[in-house]
């Protein structure tokens, strides 16, 4: 059983709301204190609760409750340097569980993304770097290694509640064969699973949501440990 989390308050959930609204720095620091109060401290509790739990589906998963982006909550401030989107905020409050020593962003995880639609959830990686990708596509046609992913990505095929995420290319990437059984794998230059449905905003409220989430996450999670053991 997970430790006990109440859910995120109506109160947390309009801040996203009005945020969206009012997206300037000058509304920001005027409600700071609701934002620490409704969002960031419930978001800190969640993500303890969550990570304890995930901790029998993954045990090296690392839970980092610091809020200045190095834990695993994202910043809710955006990096506008090279964006025509000048908002200074982001309308949402995600993470993600990591493991292994790097970036929480480069490593197999588990996360979550909250705004005022509902709850999005993924296991794997979102990108793979320039020596990530040759590792990943030597384990795609590797015989062993192969075949078990094989076995996974039908698993999330198969299924109307998962979909599998991460393809880019449209042709075979040279030295590979394009008529190996698991070719169309390696057009992708990232890997994981979420959800079709977003959690509605009803459980997201709700003291359910904690062992919500660790359910979606136990049915997505082969994903994620198979690149946590390519990774390691």
């Amino acid at each position: 059983m997970s430790t006990q989390f109440p859910g995120f308050s109506p109160a947390g959930m309009h801040f996203l709301i009005e945020l969206g609204d009012n997206n300037n720095k000058e509304w920001f620091t005027t409600n700071k204190t609701r934002f620490e109060r409704d969002l960031l401290k419930p978001a800190v509790e969640f993500v303890g609760a969550v990570g304890e739990g995930l901790r029998s589906i993954s045990p090296d998963i690392r839970v980092d409750l610091r809020t200045n982006g190095s834990g695993t909550l994202m910043r809710i401030y955006r990096d506008t340097r090279f964006s025509k989107d000048k908002s200074p905020y982001k309308t949402s409050i995600a993470g993600m569980w990591w493991d292994g020593p790097g970036k929480k962003t480069q490593s197999p995880a588990f996360g979550f993304y909250l705004d005022r639609r509902g709850m999005d959830l993924m296991a794997g990686m979102f990108h793979f770097d320039k020596d990530q990708l040759k590792r990943y596509r030597d384990a795609v046609v590797h015989p062993q290694a192969g075949v078990e992913l094989r076995k996974i990505v039908d698993q999330i095929n198969a299924s109307s509640d998962y979909k599998l995420v991460g393809e880019r290319y449209k042709r075979t990437p040279s030295g590979y064969d394009p008529q190996h059984p698991n070719a169309d794998l390696l057009l992708y230059d990232a890997l994981y699973a979420h959800p079709v449905q977003p959690v509605p905003i009803t459980q997201v409220s709700s003291p359910q949501i904690t062992d919500i989430c660790l359910t979606h996450f136990r049915q997505m999670a082969p994903v994620q440990r198979w690149l946590a053991g390519l990774f390691a």
